[in-house]
């Protein structure tokens, strides 16, 4: 039996220098705030985030909130007509969101005025950056040199980070802590100096950068008006259309405003205790009132119930010296992904700490955010987002009756609304159709383990019927029969995106057609289980989807010419590993597939999910050895950082999908699937010590 709490804290993360990558975050799943080495935000500058473009970039050190987003104003919105182009299909003429007049995915952020501000708009918003203020030290400024005797630890078992450090002679001790159930950041500072503690606060306009959610150059574009009420402050906020509150409670205090955006909050002893709860207009009250201490004690309840219910692995007394550090890396993932991933809509890449698409989140990307929920039995930690697609049903109706297709069409890049942006690659993306039958099938497995209430199963079911149905019927007709079998037919792009400047040649994608087969078929499992007719077409697409395309005795990428793009996801592996098993792949093919990979592929260019992708396709093959080498591989955007994140490019420091792909592949590698065997991922040699418990098995 894994010692839980043991296990946990021994992968505390501390600090005793500023590590400028690698900030520690608080939060639950809605709201998240990041701290530099003093707890707070204090030296933003020393934590950059340069984003896409370096003169747009802005700070890791974030505070944000699922709800929180805003929009530049236009006299008149424009509407996504602006951007429609119509492409030649086998069916006919097919509209698609385009760029128009471009052709390469190169000219990825090119458009129109409209298009531009389609792309940009709503952007998710900065809410505060929250700070030691220099008049704490009698400086004029605190600079990261002004900070010495640096002693930071991020408790995961209770969800703390305890920040020591000094300036100017003067010792801090700063406690810093997210209430579970709201957006409340609550915090506590003890200083040895001669003048009481001050934070400041402060507040920007939205910004429409790639990845910066603030900006602070726009002082006239928005307001900060603040009012006394009872026990605290309120803070009115008005972004144009978006308006919101922060509600700050602290006792021996005074909050006075010392700039239009800013505000000064004094303590009178040596301890500052605070709240600030974030509140949108338009959303019901939230209890603004909770204490420090009353925060503290929910978030430890919190904590240590998340890790002492759900799956846990450990690795001690493995012999392989990367034990230590897989064992690290999947503790931190399953922190992060609770803090960043497991909120009410699908999350971005860069979670809650720092912008990249300006915020807007991937659908594509979705299963790797999720899927490791359900497996490490924390399925609840997935509904809220699953639910998120029923508030754009309609819109996702529309899209596939526009082009001519039953059912609903699932967008890549977008914001709350669920609104498509101009792209030359996203509208073309295909491999997120199947994503809500995948996660709604874990979500429902999760409910099948011993000792369920049968109940809750049948409530999965009916709960998720519709986007499960909806989703077969889009699938099903946009595959095209032809005397090759059901083909998926340009225009199209696949997962591996370097097919782009191709998108209306491109058919038969190797993994597309591996999970059309698979979620079709599901999909009809779904309606007999609830004692329904099968749908029509549905089975037969699925048994009769064309076969991949070979060459050389392996798997291509596409099944026109060039075939296989060495660059980019290598896509083809994913058809058997994160796609269960189907009459569409023969493992035989699939593993010369894998030997090709591993042999000769451009690594610079893959992404951070990439690897647990290997590693799955490496365990289904009953190869652990390559599955455990993939895992680990040392390549740069396999990085994990001293937090737990796992490092992309200086543009992209946080990419969560790697975070949820590596839980997910660990998962699989520990249980295995169904009809497969115990820890089929890790060798059987001696090396691996593998202690898993309450992980279930894939498909």
């Amino acid at each position: 039996m894994i010692d839980r709490k043991a296990l946990v804290q021994r992968h505390n993360v501390s600090f005793n220098a500023v590590d400028p990558r690698s900030p520690l975050t608080v939060g639950n799943g809605n709201f998240a705030f990041t701290a530099d080495v003093t707890g707070l935000q204090t030296i933003p500058d020393a934590y950059p985030a340069p984003g896409r473009y370096v003169e747009q970039g802005g700070s890791l050190l974030g505070t944000q909130s699922t709800w929180a987003w805003h929009s530049t104003p236009v006299d008149e919105e424009p509407s996504l007509s602006v951007s429609l182009q119509e492409y030649s299909s086998p069916r006919g003429r097919v509209p698609y969101v385009d760029l128009a007049g471009k052709t390469s995915a190169t000219e990825l952020d090119d458009g129109s005025p409209e298009e531009t501000w389609l792309r940009n708009n709503p952007h998710r918003l900065m809410l505060a950056n929250i700070g030691l203020a220099s008049e704490s030290a009698g400086l004029d400024s605190i600079q990261a040199h002004d900070i010495g005797g640096i002693d930071q630890k991020l408790d995961l078992w209770e969800g703390l980070l305890t920040s020591a450090f000094a300036v100017a002679g003067a010792e801090f001790c700063v406690l810093t802590v997210v209430d579970p159930d709201s957006d409340t950041l609550a915090v506590s500072i003890r200083s040895t100096g001669e003048r009481p503690p001050a934070v400041r606060f402060s507040f920007p306009y939205g910004s429409e950068a790639w990845g910066n959610a603030a900006d602070w150059d726009q002082p006239d574009k928005h307001s900060s008006d603040f009012s006394a009420e009872p026990e605290g402050w309120e803070i009115q906020r008005v972004l144009d259309g978006t308006r919101f509150s922060a509600h700050i409670a602290a006792d021996n205090a005074q909050l006075t405003s010392v700039g239009a955006h800013d505000f000064l909050l004094a303590g009178t002893s040596s301890e500052l205790t605070f709240s600030v709860a974030f509140t949108p207009a338009q959303g019901g009250p939230q209890d603004t009132r909770k204490t420090f201490a009353e925060i503290r004690k929910a978030a430890a309840e919190h904590w240590s119930a998340h890790w002492l219910n759900g799956g846990m692995i450990e690795f001690a007394g493995s012999a392989d010296p990367r034990a230590a550090e897989l064992e690290r890396r999947v503790v931190l993932s399953q922190y992060l992904m609770a803090v960043n991933c497991s909120g009410s809509a699908p999350p971005q890449e860069t979670g809650l700490a720092v912008n990249s698409w300006r915020g807007r989140f991937h659908l594509e990307m979705h299963w790797w955010h999720g899927a490791h929920f359900p497996l490490w039995n924390r399925e609840d930690l997935l509904t809220d987002s699953l639910d998120w697609y029923f508030t754009i049903l309609d819109r996702a109706q529309e899209t596939a009756a526009r082009q001519g297709f039953a059912g609903v069409r699932w967008p890549k890049q977008v914001a709350l609304d669920g609104r498509e942006s101009p792209s030359d690659i996203g509208p073309f993306l295909i491999w997120q159709q199947p994503h809500p039958i995948y996660l709604a099938e874990l979500v429902w497995r999760a409910t099948q383990t011993p000792g369920m209430d049968p109940v809750k199963g049948e409530e999965v079911l009916a709960k998720y019927a519709t986007l499960v149905f909806e989703t077969a019927a889009f699938m099903a007709s946009f595959g095209l029969r032809t005397e090759n079998g059901v083909e998926l037919p340009p225009p199209l792009v696949p997962a591996q995106e370097s097919y782009g400047f191709m998108r209306d040649r491109v058919e038969n994608p190797t993994f597309e057609l591996a999970y059309w087969n698979w979620a079709l078929e599901t999909a009809q499992q779904w309606r007999r289980r609830l004692g329904l007719a099968d749908a029509p077409g549905w089975s037969e697409t699925a048994r009769d989807m064309a076969k991949p395309h070979t060459a050389d005795g392996v798997y291509s990428a596409i099944s026109v010419p060039p075939f296989t793009i060495r660059t980019d996801h290598p896509s083809m592996l994913a058809a058997l590993g994160v796609v269960p098993e189907t009459s569409a792949i023969d493992p035989a093919t699939m593993d010369r597939t894998l030997d090709g990979v591993l042999s000769d592929w451009d690594w610079g260019s893959t992404w951070g999910w990439d690897y647990p992708m290997i590693a799955m396709t490496a365990a289904r093959l009953n190869r652990p050895n390559d599955a455990v080498d993939a895992l680990l591989m040392e390549r740069g955007k396999n990085t994990y950082l001293a937090n737990g994140h796992n490092f992309q490019t200086d543009a992209l420091p946080f990419y969560l999908p790697g975070n949820g792909g590596l839980l997910t592949a660990v998962a699989l590698m520990a249980v295995g699937w169904d009809g497969g065997k115990t820890a089929p991922g890790f060798p059987s040699d001696g090396s691996w010590t593998v202690t898993a418990e309450d992980i279930l098995p894939l498909p």
